[in-house]
């Protein structure tokens, strides 16, 4: 957990469901999270009544009649304005968002909360993981993505550092620090070496569109989860499976 001042990029992007021809997302960077409407224009209204071509009002002494304003193409014009601003709810770097099926709430994730928010309410959000230890001297492990189930709106679940992925049911309790289900992959101990608590750390976790599967990415792989089996994965592609000779080289530049 470093102390950073917050860098102008964008962490997450999340689409909304459609309601209208706009498009509306949310986007993150390390602390405030914003709501954008993306409209596009190619059509314009001519002949106003009251203002003229300028926009400027015209004097109601010259009108002599009445017209019906029309609407006449122009070039194509696309617009995206704040429509929303969550702020001051994370102590630490904001990794991800997640858009709720019931298309009214989302969450956010840091290294050590999660907060549930409802869309059209800035000030306030509700905190429904915390695995902050009392002694910051005993903190293991940190969160490091969290995604909503895409068909049930009171599942989610989160990744950590320890290569762990737990699922939690907004049912249960207010605060979800029991976890209903935990998918671990028993490590081999012949494998075990200085780096596996390392490369073990979930960068994302993603559900595939039925929510019967997950995806979650770690330093050298990807692994596909059922979830109705938590002892291990269904299938592990491996990706980066030339750097296992170079973990020690990795490891000391940063990479």
């Amino acid at each position: 957990l470093k102390s950073l001042e917050i860098e102008e990029k964008i962490n997450k992007i999340r689409w909304l469901r459609r309601k209208n021809p706009a498009h509306f997302l949310l986007s993150t960077n390390d602390k405030t999270i914003k709501l954008w409407k993306v409209s596009e224009r190619d059509k314009r209204a001519e002949g106003y009544n009251l203002k003229d071509e300028a926009g400027e009002m015209k004097d109601k002494g010259v009108l002599t009649g009445l017209r019906v304003p029309v609407l006449k193409p122009m070039e194509l014009m696309v617009e995206a304005s704040p429509r929303r601003i969550y702020a001051n709810a994370h102590t630490y770097h904001i990794n991800s968002i997640s858009v709720n099926s019931d298309a009214e709430t989302y969450l956010s994730a840091d290294d050590l909360r999660i907060n549930l928010w409802h869309l059209d309410i800035t000030d306030q959000s509700f905190n429904i993981v915390d695995i902050k230890p009392a002694n910051m001297e005993e903190l293991t492990e940190v969160i490091t993505a969290s995604e909503f189930h895409p068909t049930d709106c009171n599942h989610f679940v989160y990744s950590s550092s320890k290569g762990l992925i737990r699922l939690c049911d907004m049912r249960m309790a207010a605060l979800c620090d029991r976890h209903a289900k935990l998918f671990e992959e028993p490590e081999d101990p012949a494998n075990r070496s200085f780096f596996s608590e390392i490369i073990s750390s979930i960068s994302d976790v993603k559900f595939s569109r039925s929510g019967r599967y997950m995806l979650s990415r770690d330093y050298l792989s990807v692994k596909v989860w059922d979830l109705h089996m938590e002892t291990k994965p269904i299938e592990t592609y491996p990706v980066h499976e030339y750097l296992r000779s170079k973990l020690c080289s990795l490891y000391e530049n940063d990479c």
